[in-house]
């Protein structure tokens, strides 16, 4: 069963990659080019009461994300943001930051903050071949690992 969270973010559809703890989804609304959402499969709400196996598997997990993304996307930075005001089970934010823009599908993906602290709006929303489409791009760049 998957939490609030990752149904919210649109899981399973937007699911690049699962490990034991987490999952790796395409975050609908775009603030840069291939921003995901890294959700925890435990039913928590704090960071701190994430099981010592949740704990291990994030260097796993982060390890992918920016491994996939360096690929796909070329970042200069990463930005992981647990906000969690608004969604309560344990996820970060991840945005790949850079100077300039990115192509995908014909649109340009600016990061408004560079190089400043990261910015979630303006962003751009997919519609669902969009989103489709970059999942399956980063979902095939995580499985040729």
């Amino acid at each position: 069963m998957t939490n609030p969270t990752a149904q919210k973010f649109g899981y399973p559809r937007s699911l690049v990659a699962e490990t034991a703890s987490w999952l790796v989804l395409v975050r609908p609304s775009q603030p840069t080019l291939s921003s995901l959402v890294l959700v925890c499969k435990e039913p928590v709400e704090a960071f701190s009461d994430l099981s010592p196996q949740a704990f291990a598997d994030l260097a796993t997990v982060t390890r992918g994300v920016e491994r996939t993304l360096s690929q796909f996307v070329g970042y200069a930075r990463i930005n992981y943001l647990m906000l969690m005001m608004v969604d309560r089970d344990v996820h970060f934010h991840v945005l790949p930051r850079y100077e300039g823009g990115r192509d995908f599908e014909g649109r340009s993906f600016i990061d408004e903050g560079w190089p400043g602290p990261p910015k979630l709006s303006p962003a751009i929303d997919l519609d669902a071949a969009a989103l489709d489409s970059l999942t399956e791009r980063l979902r095939a760049l995580w499985s040729a690992a």
